[in-house]
């Protein structure tokens, strides 16, 4: 298993050379200021699909021209003048699903596509989940309400799949879990993204869609994980104060399909670097 960005390779998590289907999910915090960043990534690690968060770009001003001149063709976008927005890109044919208004805010927070890879049509939904301000309490904070019933309305996002269908979860999720998912499980206790009502209400939507956590499976939960580190510190890399926001999720029988896991912890310090970093799974799916 290699966990990009980290310097060392667990011998004991290794996994087989990566195979031709992969998903990547990435905050991009403005898809228009750091499209120099998105045109390297797709460049250097080529995805078969790219699923962008936090866009904050409407539908008509979305810079199509440079992705499909590197070889994504097919772009399903759902976007918002200067707040949230999600897009999907592919190298592979799209059939878009549906855009869901999730607690009927008219925000552009989701979407979901079909994919085929390996004789399956997978569907893949891409998520922006509310990050709920800096107060974690529903009666005085309508954020953090916000986010909480985001996530109630995501129990009913299942995991389907068959034989000639599976489906993928990825996004920025706003939530990190497990106590290795942030830098101090301790001092974050009750600060927003890691408070004991969300990171349970978090696992309860997961079990109750079926939904396998692919990034747990690749690293051991034993391990510190992230995919997140603020701006506002001053030395992002040696303080390493990170959270795992960031996953990605499958349906149980895409699972076994798993072949490696890539953070790309190094793009956190790209020149104007999103606050978040770019995760790639790969499957034995052709």
């Amino acid at each position: 298993m290699r966990l990009a960005g980290s310097g060392r390779i667990p011998l004991s998590f290794r996994f087989p050379p990566p195979m031709p289907f992969s998903v990547a999910t990435w905050n991009i915090n403005s898809v228009r200021l750091r499209m120099p960043l998105v045109e390297h990534f797709l460049t250097a690690h080529q995805p078969d699909v790219l699923c962008l968060q936090e866009t904050k770009c409407p539908d008509d001003m979305f810079p199509l021209k440079p992705l499909r001149k590197l070889g994504y063709e097919h772009i399903e976008i759902s976007g918002q003048k200067g707040y949230h927005g999600v897009a999907t890109i592919s190298k592979r044919p799209l059939e878009i699903v549906e855009k869901r208004d999730f607690c009927t805010k008219g925000d552009c927070r989701h979407l979901a596509v079909n994919v085929s890879a390996g004789g399956k049509r997978i569907l893949v939904h891409n998520f922006y989940v509310p990050a709920g301000g800096d107060e974690p309490d529903p009666e005085i904070n309508p954020k953090f309400r916000h986010k909480l019933d985001f996530v109630a309305e995501m129990h009913h996002v299942p995991a389907t799949s068959g034989d000639d269908h599976a489906s993928i979860l990825v996004g920025d999720l706003n939530i990190a879990p497990l106590e290795t998912d942030v830098w101090s499980h301790r001092q974050l206790l009750k600060v927003v993204s890691h408070t004991p009502i969300e990171t349970e209400s978090f696992e309860a939507m997961r079990k109750a869609g079926n939904w396998v956590d692919l990034m747990r499976q690749a690293i051991p939960p034993t391990e510190k994980l992230f995919t997140w580190w603020s701006y506002r510190s001053k030395d992002w890399a040696a303080s390493n104060r990170g959270r795992r926001l960031d996953h990605v999720w499958s349906s149980q029988n895409l699972s076994p399909h798993l072949t490696a896991m890539d953070v790309l912890t190094d793009a956190r310090g790209w020149e104007r670097p999103s606050d978040h970093v770019p995760v790639i799974a790969r499957f034995d799916l052709d």
